[in-house]
């Protein structure tokens, strides 16, 4: 199965609701970053076994360890979790960015230094979420 076809069953797995908000958040990152690589990582590690939430992921960051090694992997995640929605917006090198910025006006999130999590859409400001989108997808890799 291809990556797009993951996640569109991925979506549609979900209940009703939060189905609609993922589709609703998909087809947004979509729109402000068409070019940009897809990405579903199904949560399981090399052994099968579950080790997170299933993430669909847009855009290209090269994560870089503290051994020197680095890894490709998204810019954006968007992932369902127990309680709503997380967005994962990866790559901005001051973590106090995010809520400092973003965390007032939002609405009902929470936002840490590099994710903001919510229930539904219709609790939080999506021109607020769009803004936080575009700064990181903007966001250069430094070296």
């Amino acid at each position: 199965m291809n990556v797009a076809a993951q996640i569109k069953e991925y979506i549609a797995s979900q209940p009703e609701l939060k189905s609609s908000d993922m589709q609703t958040l998909h087809s947004m990152i979509l729109q402000i970053k068409p070019e940009s690589k897809l990405w579903f990582l199904d949560g399981k590690n090399s052994e099968n076994k579950i080790v997170s939430n299933p993430n669909i992921g847009y855009g290209l960051h090269n994560i870089k360890y503290a051994d020197g090694t680095t890894k490709a992997f998204y810019k954006i995640g968007l992932s369902a979790n127990t309680s709503g929605i997380s967005v994962y917006i990866l790559g901005i090198s001051d973590k106090k960015y995010l809520p400092k910025t973003y965390g007032e006006l939002i609405g009902k999130a929470s936002v840490t230094g590099y994710c903001i999590k919510f229930k539904t859409l219709k609790d939080i400001n999506i021109d607020v979420l769009k803004a936080a989108l575009l700064f990181g997808f903007d966001q250069e890799q430094k070296p």
